[in-house]
């Protein structure tokens, strides 16, 4: 069975990426180090508890396992706490990854699939983002990305390694199969804290910004389901496998939720009150990041399975409810 090495894979889209893997025939080895990943998210192979930046240990572990290619989701991704230390995000997010690559040189692996971010883009022009546009981050986070991005194409100009850099929107829900989903300390993301309020586990949720240009005042975001992004990683792979150029692809559904909508469409789903509160704007929130998707769907054959917000939440739920009641 051919192996792939997947960095972050005890984390939340790490370890469905690992699930999807297993499923098409091949064995994830994990590589983690724990400070945000559950090592009981780690069934489909084996793990090993590791920093990025460890030359010597993850050469050893290429050394071992043989794998074909890295999937590489090892991230620190809390925009705030970028702003407030981005020295923890260059070290990490850029150093860990130039330190996984050295390894990858030293073994001869040439296969590299990157976790990167709609927040390369900073704040678009437009209602819709296309890989060619302007790439502004406005946040160490997204800098740090971008920084890997180009990395990237320097390796495969100057070394022949070949990558694919997959830009995600906004990834959410569960396994529809209920064994893995999100579980972050601390929480952020708009759909589990909006769950959160339907458990009882928060008040409220907050609004933060009524006043921007979309249809209901709130900003609006593409949110792809997360096996949707584990199944795009695998045809990455697959890709890359039968030779395929390197590549920057946007990963989401084309079509954007508003904040209110996120939050009637729980109340549907979930059957629950949820209380609102109304704050001020965030700076650096655009009022609207959705991708345009069709690259993705033209090189690797993808298209999302699980499109509707209803079905995003609706896992989501299944799997928060299980967990946090």
């Amino acid at each position: 069975m051919e192996k792939v090495l997947v960095t972050g894979g005890a984390g939340y889209v790490g370890s469905h990426a690992c699930k999807a893997l297993a499923k098409a025939g091949f064995e994830p080895v994990v590589y983690d180090n724990l400070v945000y990943g559950h090592e009981s998210a780690v069934k489909w192979g084996p793990f090993v508890r590791g920093d990025t930046a460890d030359v010597e240990l993850v050469c050893r572990v290429m050394e071992e396992h043989k794998p074909i290619a890295v999937m590489h989701f090892a991230a620190f991704a809390y925009v705030g706490e970028s702003t407030q230390d981005p020295q923890k995000y260059y070290l990490n997010n850029v150093g860990g990854t130039i330190g996984l690559l050295e390894a990858m040189r030293r073994t001869g692996l040439n296969q590299f699939i990157f976790s990167s971010t709609c927040a390369t883009y900073g704040i678009p022009d437009g209602r819709t983002i296309r890989e060619d546009a302007e790439q502004l981050p406005i946040n160490p986070y997204g800098r740090s990305k971008l920084m890997v991005e180009q990395i990237l194409r320097d390796y495969d100009q100057a070394y022949g390694l070949k990558s694919i850099a997959l830009r995600y929107f906004n990834a959410a829900g569960a396994d529809p199969d209920n064994e893995i989903g999100e579980d972050h300390d601390p929480e952020t993301h708009l759909i589990p804290l909006v769950l959160d309020v339907a458990l009882g586990r928060r008040p409220d949720i907050t609004i933060f910004g009524t006043d921007y240009d979309t249809p209901d005042g709130t900003c609006v975001r593409d949110y792809i389901h997360v096996t949707d992004l584990a199944d795009a990683h695998v045809r990455a792979l697959r890709y890359l496998s039968k030779g395929g150029a390197s590549n920057a692809l946007n990963l989401g559904v084309g079509r954007g939720y508003s904040v209110r909508e996120v939050i009637d469409t729980a109340r549907v789903v979930c059957g629950k009150d949820i209380a609102v509160v109304e704050g001020v704007r965030r700076p650096g929130d655009p009022p609207y990041l959705v991708a345009e998707p069709g690259s993705a769907h033209a090189a690797l054959g993808w298209q999302p399975e699980h499109p509707t917000l209803e079905d995003i939440i609706g896992t989501a739920w299944t799997w928060h409810s299980s967990r946090f009641a």
